[in-house]
């Protein structure tokens, strides 16, 4: 029996999909505006999204793709796109940008990104860590979840996973260089890492996204008043080749058992609430990268250029 497969289009849903030998597909369309909540309901193997020019130079911006790209193949198609701009959707995890007279070859498109996204995952899950920052990766901290779950299930005690969206890479990256948004990701893991017990795990998780594994909670308010620490201590700047960086932090959680028993319930709960979230810090340091072309417009003067 063939596997089926869950893919979400964010647009029209293509006639190609429909009955292809490359499938089969469950389709399940939404639109740019409400695909955060769906993708909060249930994990997909593949997103499709098809976009208009105003929205393809926001889709490096939205902050649901870190959440899309952290189990999906999460594939674009658009009229017309820089090499510029596909490089930074490519950095950003998205594994294809087609055009609309590539219709014909998509099914195989979105299949084949289906088998290197799940390829991709087994290779991550074999090496265990996040070369940029030394601590696990989204599979490892899903492996220890597990078997944490496993062991709450014969001792129950509330836990929770804290995740955390991080925005400034852009802006360290277009200022100092590419490889500087790494180490401005070392940095946060070294300051989250530092507010933490020793029992608590910390994961990178995807590119601008932490994770926090509360192993155990003594009190449902203690969680809310770790989240405000962490969220606090990343508003101070980092000092980043003699001057002043920061970034900005939007959270989410998922409590066991309130909101889920499995890893990938908690992981969606969190994550879907952090992309959800608007971000705070960075007064007066965002620039016109991570800001978007139409804020960036109505700036005479934008700060932090």
């Amino acid at each position: 029996m063939s596997t089926t497969y869950q893919l979400l289009a964010i647009g029209p849903v293509p006639a190609e999909l429909v009955g292809s030998a490359w499938g089969p597909f469950v389709v399940t369309a939404t639109t740019f505006q409400e695909a955060n909540g769906v993708l909060h309901q249930q994990p997909f193997d593949a997103v499709l999204m098809t976009l208009d020019e105003d929205e393809l130079q926001e889709l490096p911006l939205w902050p649901a793709l870190s959440h899309a790209v952290l189990d999906a193949a999460v594939l674009v198609v658009t009229p017309q796109v820089s090499p510029l701009v596909a490089m930074r959707l490519l950095q950003a995890g998205v594994q294809d940008v087609l055009s609309p007279n590539e219709q014909e070859t998509l099914p195989r498109r979105v299949r084949l990104g289906i088998e290197r996204k799940q390829l991709d995952r087994a290779a991550r899950k074999a090496h265990a860590t996040d070369l940029a920052t030394g601590l696990p990766n989204h599979s490892q901290l899903l492996e220890h979840m597990t078997h944490l779950l496993a062991l709450r299930e014969r001792e129950p005690a509330p836990m929770a996973l804290v995740v955390l969206r991080i925005e400034g890479l852009a802006t360290a990256a277009s200022r100092l260089g590419p490889e500087s948004a790494n180490v401005l990701r070392r940095k946060v893991a070294v300051r989250l890492r530092a507010n933490l017990r020793a029992s608590d795990v910390v994961a990178s998780v995807g590119h601008d996204v932490f994770a926090v594994l509360l192993a155990w909670v003594d009190a449902p308010g203690d969680v809310s008043g770790v989240v405000n620490k962490l969220v606090q201590t990343l508003q101070r700047p980092f000092t980043m080749a003699g001057g002043d960086m920061a970034v900005a932090v939007s959270a989410g959680v998922g409590h066991y058992p309130e909101h889920g028993k499995d890893a990938g319930a908690l992981m969606r709960r969190a994550m879907g609430q952090a992309t959800s979230s608007a971000a705070v810090g960075r007064a007066g340091f965002a620039n016109r990268v991570e800001r978007g072309p139409a804020a960036a417009a109505n700036d005479e003067d934008p700060p932090g250029e």
